[in-house]
């Protein structure tokens, strides 16, 4: 008899899909998952939206453009 070893992340079937960052999703450059644990380690506030570390680094992006346009 043949084992079956059981697919990552408790799926059927035995493909994985590759992971994507939620900076691809946003479709930023600046790292969204960076930001976030920034948030967190930095202690800010108690709870934050799930959209605020997008947010933050959509600012952030689009300063960093405005600065670096300007030369």
């Amino acid at each position: 008899m043949e084992s079956t070893a059981k697919p990552a992340g408790g799926r059927k079937g035995g493909v994985k899909k590759k992971a994507v960052s939620k900076s691809v999703k946003a479709g930023l450059q600046f790292p969204v998952g960076r930001i976030a644990r920034f948030l967190k380690k930095g202690r800010y506030a108690q709870r934050y939206g799930g959209g605020a570390p997008v947010y933050l680094a959509a600012v952030l992006e689009y300063l960093a453009a405005e600065v670096f346009d300007t030369f």
